[in-house]
């Protein structure tokens, strides 16, 4: 099992179980104490949602706590799901997708395939989808979700659009 999905697996399966974080492990590459980067950890039962969350800008020292505060939130603080009961740890599957740094965007070179997008509306409010997710093929389809996510109208004409592309670990 990948390094990235284990530190997640053992940072949700401790926290149901026990309700208690975990420190960081001391083993990992030193990639992990040194990189800073936005994380998603994405839980999936029976390959549906169960949980995601995660930052696009990093609001951790490191990638260690990084993985380990978003896998927390993913499994007890998504507000469209019930926090992950013990009984389904068994069956959960991880995610974990290491965000680049986002950069404005031409819309006519943008892929949904390989490019995740944000959205920002000049109210501050920001909406943000990750790239290569079933059912999202066009760029219009990933606008108007993200749009949907955050409450902006993607009508409006004062957005503006940033991409990024993920390093993912299943």
């Amino acid at each position: 099992m990948n390094k990235h999905v284990q530190l997640a697996k053992q940072a949700v399966e401790t926290y149901v179980k026990e309700k208690i974080i975990i420190d960081a492990p001391k083993d990992l590459p030193t990639e992990f104490y040194f990189r800073q980067a936005g994380v998603f950890v994405t839980l999936r039962k029976d390959k549906k949602l169960r949980g995601c969350v995660g930052t696009y800008l990093p609001a951790e020292k490191n990638l260690v706590q990084e993985i380990i505060s978003n896998a927390v939130a993913a499994c007890s603080e998504d507000c469209r799901f019930s926090p992950v009961a013990e009984d389904e740890l068994s069956a959960l599957n991880y995610e974990v997708s290491v965000l680049s740094p986002s950069k404005p965007m031409d819309l006519s070179e943008h892929d949904p395939h390989k490019q995740g997008i944000i959205v920002r509306s000049s109210d501050g409010r920001c909406g943000l989808l990750l790239p290569d997710l079933e059912g999202i093929d066009s760029v219009e389809q990933q606008i108007f979700i993200a749009c949907q996510k955050a409450g902006i109208d993607p009508g409006r004409d004062d957005l503006r659009f940033y991409h990024f592309t993920t390093e993912n670990h299943n």
